[in-house]
């Protein structure tokens, strides 16, 4: 007869629930999971800080190459651009963002769930296509050039029109999940000390509203700061570090140098995103679990209000992306504005075409598959694994790291680690597996935290069961663990799928001849002057991230209605 499992508490029946063999075998895969996380991260992020010290032949010069590139007399004004690119582009996406979550969270208007899908498409694009898009709105041969009064998309207006859009829904989702946590009561104890819609507005909902603020400035502010895609297409001569970066290491072979930029690139996104952290982690630890829902009451004025603004925001983005699409149609603009299909027959370009599209589907793929086991397997050692406290909390910091780590610097930093004559690994470079092995480190952080939320749900005890009816952890895990956890591994491995297919920064150094993908296609054919062909491969870019939403969501759907029954069936 098998003995009851004592009631003890969740902390301690986490420890001294497997074999001995178990144990050992749980050490083995966390341990290769830190000889992961050190060869896909540390090693590159140590190599590429050893370069900036270097000379060309190895030698160690100190700091003699960051004196060297400020003494440049454009290094301040490149620096300076950054900044200020990325502060206005925060600043605008705040603003926006803000009065778009409170339109959602404090309004009755109709169409919020409409207007929230839309709010969201563009997580589906690569951050070449607002450019893209901007170039036929805003252009010099542009629909809307006049809008402009004179100023040129091509500077600083055009790299902060295509940021705000990028940037929107990530600074939405932070802000929507603060407004999303206040508590009704507050709103009920404003009203019955007759405090004034106005008054109520500063008191309780902005101060509220701080933390989500806060979070979000830093966020998107790191995102702008570091991206390539926007200032590539609609930067003109207007420099900023990250394409700064691109022309050193592409255009000039200046490997030392693009070090140093690199270097800049990653200090101020690590400190912005080390105060974002802790402006979140502060916040979670002040919200009560007991919390009630606010549901706003009808006002019609207000509900109006919202409404339009958020069907401006709307009609905005969908504007952005039905130009494109449009401009992927048309025969040849400016001149030639029927539509036709020409620009979708990428054979006619063999060295940015359909096997670029079948690179990313491969590369999408394969990040997908492999991510999300890898992930979501390290999540539950992590989280679930007894003992070897110091060693999870390290790999456990490790898996932090990439979120501040930009996509380029990664790229970069490959570059130095696996272009190493002397690395064994070295002949992974110029294939398949280093650019899924980089995409995989790059996203690793956000779908890392997204395990661990859905596995700290799930009761400690069901591994102290498993135990106690003989069973080993592994089989635990794939007969209880993983079914339960199904709609949280497919929410991962759609959101590895979908930014495996948009993303550039990582890539931009690291494809060769025969693994160019889709959002270096849509690069190369810019720069060729190739509107239609890369909005049109921008658009197939779109459409693929979109279909595989969409499947998700209908097997997530799937999922609940089976759940839904056995529930019904147990009651």
């Amino acid at each position: 007869m098998v003995n009851p499992v004592p009631a003890i508490p969740s902390e301690r029946r986490k420890i001294r629930v497997s074999t001995s063999g178990e144990d050992v075998l749980l050490r083995l895969c966390l341990i290769a999971l830190g000889v992961f996380l050190v060869v896909g991260l540390l090693l590159p992020i140590y190599t590429l800080l050893s370069k900036g010290v270097q000379d060309a032949d190895g030698n160690f010069v100190g700091l003699q190459n960051f004196i060297t590139y400020f003494n440049e007399p454009r290094v301040s004004v490149v620096f300076f651009n950054s900044l200020r690119i990325s502060v206005i582009s925060t600043a605008i996406t705040l603003l926006i963002a803000g009065g778009y979550a409170f339109a959602l969270t404090h309004s009755r208007m109709p169409g919020r769930g409409f207007f929230r899908a839309v709010a969201l498409m563009p997580l589906l694009t690569p951050s070449l296509l607002p450019g893209i898009a901007l170039i036929y709105l805003f252009g010099t041969q542009g629909f809307f050039r006049e809008a402009l009064l004179g100023y040129s998309l091509y500077g600083p207006i055009g790299i902060v029109m295509g940021e705000v859009f990028f940037t929107f829904p990530i600074a939405l989702m932070i802000v929507l999940t603060s407004l999303l946590t206040i508590d009704r009561r507050l709103y009920e104890a404003a009203k019955t000390l007759r405090a004034g819609k106005v008054r109520t507005f500063f008191t309780v909902t902005l101060p509220a509203m701080r933390f989500g603020l806060s979070a979000a400035f830093f966020a998107v502010f790191t995102k702008v700061f570091t991206d390539f895609g926007v200032p590539i297409t609609v930067g003109g001569s207007y420099p900023v570090l990250a394409t700064d970066l691109y022309q050193k290491v592409i255009g000039g072979f200046d490997f030392q140098m693009g070090a140093v930029v690199g270097i800049l690139l990653f200090i101020p996104a690590a400190i912005a995103f080390l105060i974002g952290h802790l402006l979140q982690r502060g916040h979670s630890a002040g919200i009560d679990g007991s919390a009630v829902i606010y549901i706003p009451e009808k006002s019609r004025g207000r509900d109006i209000a919202c409404f339009v603004f958020c069907a401006a925001v709307a009609a905005a983005i969908l504007g952005i992306l039905l130009m494109a699409v449009l401009g992927s149609l048309f025969k040849l603009w400016p001149y030639n504005l029927s539509l036709s299909l020409a620009s979708y027959n990428f054979t006619a370009h063999e060295s940015s075409g359909w096997s670029a599209y079948g690179n990313s589907l491969k590369l999408a793929g394969g990040t997908a598959v492999f991510g999300t086991a890898l992930i979501f397997f390290g999540a539950y050692l992590l989280e679930r694994m007894p003992g070897a406290a110091w060693m999870r909390a390290v790999i456990g910091f490790l898996c932090m790291v990439p979120l501040a780590m930009p996509g380029m610097v990664l790229g970069l930093s490959y570059i130095f680690f696996f272009n190493n004559p002397s690395n064994p690994l070295g002949g992974i470079y110029g294939t398949m597996t280093i650019l899924i092995l980089s995409t995989v480190v790059h996203l690793y952080t956000v779908p890392h935290l997204t395990a661990l939320t859905s596995l700290k749900q799930l009761d400690p005890g069901l591994e102290a069961v498993g135990s106690s009816l003989k069973v080993s952890r592994f089989v635990t895990f794939g007969r209880v663990i993983l079914p339960v956890s199904l709609p949280t591994i497919l929410r991962i491995a759609s959101y590895l799928f979908m930014n495996s297919m948009t993303t550039i920064s990582a890539l931009v150094f690291l494809y060769s001849a025969n693994t160019k993908v889709a959002t270096i296609s849509v690069l190369l054919l810019n720069d060729n002057a190739m509107l239609g062909p890369a909005a049109a491969m921008s658009v197939l870019i779109v459409a693929t991230s979109a279909a595989v939403v969409s499947l998700q969501w209908l097997l997530m759907q799937g999922l609940l209605r089976r759940t839904n029954a056995w529930r019904g069936k147990e009651a």
